[in-house]
């Protein structure tokens, strides 16, 4: 189910979050401004100096509540993986929290005697799943727009003309990297792709150039997305931050730590392979690539 499956990284990033925060607070005071003059319980004001104070209060508590619980769920990356419910939950929490705290001083100043408690926590809940909730799912499209158009891609250059001789050992294939305006930023062969290294919302794509030194490519991009798009190649995943090029490894060990990865490059140290991915990448020396030296167990 989508609720238990992990959320994109690019939801718990720092400009994300920092995003999410001031585009929700922009819009909450839009729609507040809207909402008060048909609202009985709105007490928000300007002139009175009681009210402008409680007002300040009120407001300088939700955005602090706000700043903290995403610098919480910023930190909370480290701890645990959070699946989509976990982020809903923790929305719905933040929305409660501050709904709850209006109520508190709806309560507390205008004293109303025929509406109860809960009544008007649930119009605050109501207006304030509104004002929080809408930007909450705009903010989290608009990032997950920017982030699909920050792909690698694996083209098929078979049918391009070019005057150059095609041999018949040469797969007229490239691995083409964009970045977010679409924009086309590397592209190479699969045969001088190594291994591809997660790093937080970004991935660092490991490859050797024309002279045949190892270079690096950092690219913003989910490596979910890589192993999606690579389904079926040579690269295969062998860890939750590797995905390695089958074609360059010269070796598949055991030890006592699990299986381990040397590829055809001395500069790279060995890659470890998990249990979650160890029949994978078993499966593949086996069936798919039998030519390979047998692996001694």
């Amino acid at each position: 189910m989508l609720f238990k499956d992990k959320i994109p990284g690019y939801l718990l990033g720092k400009y994300q979050l920092i995003g999410t925060v001031t585009f929700s607070v922009l819009f909450a005071v839009v729609f507040l401004n809207i909402y008060i003059p048909f609202s009985d319980t709105a007490w928000f004001g300007l002139g009175d100096s009681v009210m402008f104070l409680l007002t300040i209060v009120f407001t300088g508590t939700a955005i602090l509540t706000l700043i903290m619980s995403r610098l919480l769920m910023y930190r909370s990356k480290r701890l645990f993986e959070m699946t989509y419910a976990g982020y809903t939950l923790w929305c719905i929490l933040e929305i409660v929290f501050i709904c709850g705290f209006y109520t508190w001083l709806t309560i507390d100043i205008t004293a109303p005697v025929d509406e109860s408690v809960w009544k008007i926590f649930g119009r605050s809940l109501l207006y304030g799943t509104i004002a929080l909730g809408v930007p909450y799912l705009i903010s989290g499209m608009y990032f997950a727009i920017i982030d699909k158009n920050n792909t690698i891609r694996l083209m098929n250059y078979e049918n391009v003309v070019t005057d150059e001789p095609v041999r018949p050992d040469t797969q007229m294939q490239k691995i083409t990297l964009f970045d977010n305006s679409g924009a086309l930023k590397l592209s190479l062969s699969p045969e001088n792709l190594y291994y591809i290294e997660s790093d937080d919302n970004y991935i660092k794509v490991w490859y050797t150039d024309s002279k045949g030194e190892l270079k690096q490519y950092m690219l913003r991009c989910r490596l979910k997305t890589v192993e999606e798009s690579f389904k079926g190649s040579g690269l295969v995943r062998c860890n939750r931050k590797y995905i390695v090029n089958i074609h360059k490894v010269n070796t598949l060990r055991k030890e006592s730590e699990g299986y381990f990865l040397d590829l055809a490059n001395e500069s790279i140290p060995p890659l470890p392979v998990t249990k979650t991915y160890t029949d994978t990448v078993l499966s593949y020396f086996t069936e798919v690539q039998p030519l390979l030296d047998p692996i001694d167990e």
